[in-house]
């Protein structure tokens, strides 16, 4: 038979463990082209640049493109 805990873990201890373990919000920054929130190090979703190029091209639904 393996082995088996002594003690109880206590919810303290068990919480301290488990610090670390959280959902973190992601890094925005503003898109320098359409001045929209973005994640870093990412395409603009709204305009398809990244570091001052077009890499993607986004329909615009206005436009109907």
């Amino acid at each position: 038979m393996g082995a088996l805990p002594k003690q109880k873990t206590s919810k303290a201890r068990k919480g301290k463990r488990r610090s670390h373990l959280h959902l973190e919000l992601p890094q925005l920054e503003v898109c320098p082209t359409c001045k929209t929130k973005k994640q870093t190090h990412h395409v603009c979703p709204e305009c398809g640049t990244y570091r001052g190029r077009q890499i993607l091209r986004v329909n615009d639904a206005a436009t109907g493109e």
